[in-house]
């Protein structure tokens, strides 16, 4: 067996979409309810108690089907003994054919004191019988086949009690007497005999069967809850194991003691997680030092394309005067200087915020004052159309907002259609800002990918200005603020781009 692994706390759910985010919702009762039924511990401890109910049930029954046929059968033939025995012994007096007198008194000598039990007698001769005062007949079915010169026996039913009847033919000597060879005298003998006491006794039996069964289960289940406890609490710290392991804790491993399958089991874990953990600190070696590199290329770059930008700036001055191949291949350097200087800045900015290095800086600002300088200071105000309150009070990081903002209005002027329309609303605690542009939209397999790093919809547009990387610098700059970045399309027609933040602490004297 395995012992229990330290349980990890349940990992947070993030929300898709335009949402922020959303906390993780617990499942119904019902749903709750029925994922526990169809556990293994109930699963167990339902097959235990079922075989120990099954085995009883059947036991039960065999045992009293073989002990009422018994008792029954014993019944039976001693009664049929007793009764030929008195015949014998009283048949061979009477009178042929006998008087109604006569019939009586045989009755009354075969069931008097020396009787067998309390059975009642009644004696048949033709269309004579003797005295019958009982509230139970003969069952005709057995008249019928005593009257085929053969002794049988019937058990029935009536008021509500058991009873057996036993029928005796009584045969007569060839000569006029009972003795000698025989034949059919015509006189039958019948014996009624209650089971209430063979009836009493079988039930008795049941009920006992019924309480073993009974105490059977309730054993079964004290088994099964046990075993289920051994079992399953293995099974519980590889599932606590498999959680912690999936919420990063890569060192987590499971003791393993025994040599059972369970046992084994923790052992493939175990080897698993290691495989695991140096695969993925390979992994982040890796991806370290690439990120490493790339932040380290991009410092470097960034004096000599300064000093690129400076002289390519003066050269452009001064291209007018140039021959017209000359002015344009300065400008196409130019160009690709000013784009390369983007990218390298773009690079340095992941590379931070992939460090967790880059500070947030929250200020109490103006978010729509906000809106309406970055899109003046890079003179988009007079394309992009504002829907924006007259003022609308957050704390948030003024850079940061900047940063987003630009770059939601820039991808929708680059790639979409006017009009492109900003709109800027306050809901809650939230703050929501929308860029809706009226161009092609967004082909629907690309809209997962908007926001991975040099992605683009367009591979048309792979040698454009824009780098590939300023809606991911968006959409982090988002998430350090708590927010997140959404996408779609518009029924319309055109994409939509809708950026949700929340507001943070406000105070009267910042909404004023």
């Amino acid at each position: 067996m395995t012992s229990a692994a330290p349980s990890a706390a349940p990992s947070a759910a993030t929300g898709a979409g335009t949402a922020a985010g959303a906390a993780p919702t617990r499942p119904p009762r019902l749903l709750r309810l029925r994922r526990a039924a169809a556990g293994l511990r109930p699963r167990l401890l339902a097959a235990f108690v079922a075989v120990a109910a099954l085995s009883a049930l059947a036991t039960a029954a065999l045992t009293y089907r073989a002990a009422t046929t018994s008792t029954l059968d014993l019944t039976k033939d001693t009664t049929l003994d007793e009764l030929r025995r008195r015949i014998d012994v009283l048949a061979p007096a009477l009178p042929f054919p006998p008087t109604q007198g006569e019939l009586d008194r045989l009755a009354l000598e075969l069931s008097g004191t020396g009787g067998f039990r309390d059975w009642r007698i009644l004696a048949s001769h033709g269309t004579d019988h003797s005295e019958w005062s009982q509230p139970v007949a003969v069952p005709p079915t057995l008249q019928h086949t005593v009257g085929t010169g053969r002794a049988a026996f019937q058990r029935f039913s009536a008021d509500g009690h058991p009873w057996l009847a036993v029928g005796v033919p009584v045969t007569y000597a060839a000569g006029g007497g009972l003795s000698g060879p025989s034949g059919p005298s015509g006189l039958t003998v019948y014996a009624l005999l209650p089971l209430d006491r063979e009836q009493g006794a079988a039930d008795a039996l049941l009920a006992a069967a019924a309480g073993a069964g009974a105490f059977a289960a309730v054993l079964a289940a004290g088994f099964a809850l046990l075993a289920a406890r051994q079992v399953l609490r293995p099974v519980r710290a590889l599932g606590d194991a498999a959680r912690a392991l999936a919420q990063g804790k890569l060192d987590t491993r499971l003791t393993v003691t025994g040599h059972d399958e369970l046992a084994q089991l923790s052992k493939t874990f175990n080897h698993s997680a290691r495989t695991l953990q140096g695969t993925i600190e390979e992994l982040r070696a890796v991806e370290s030092q690439g990120r490493r590199f790339a932040a380290d290329v991009s410092h470097e770059l960034r004096t000599p394309l300064a000093a690129m930008l400076a002289v390519t700036d003066i050269l452009d001055e001064d291209a007018e005067h140039l021959p017209a191949d000359t002015a344009a291949a300065l400008r196409l350097i130019g160009n690709e200087t000013v784009r390369l200087t983007r990218l390298v800045n773009d690079l340095i900015e992941i590379s931070r915020l992939d460090a967790g290095a880059a500070p947030l800086h929250l200020d109490a600002i103006d978010a729509a004052a906000a809106v309406r300088e970055s899109l003046d200071l890079r003179g988009w105000s007079d394309r992009v159309e504002l829907d924006l309150p007259a003022a609308l009070p957050v704390r948030l990081d003024p850079r940061r907002f900047d940063v987003i903002v630009a770059n939601l209005a820039g991808n929708a002027l680059r790639h979409g259609r006017p009009p492109v329309r900003l709109a800027l609303r306050g809901a809650d605690d939230e703050l929501v800002l929308t860029v809706t542009d009226h161009g092609p939209g967004i082909p629907p397999a690309e809209l997962p990918h908007l926001f991975d790093r040099f992605y683009k919809a367009d591979t048309s547009r792979a040698r454009s200005e824009g780098s590939g990387l300023g809606l991911a610098i968006a959409q982090e700059n988002a998430r350090l603020h708590g927010g997140l970045i959404g996408a779609a399309n518009s029924p319309s027609g055109g994409a939509v781009f809708t950026l949700v933040l929340p507001r943070g602490p406000v105070t009267p004297e910042d909404e004023q």
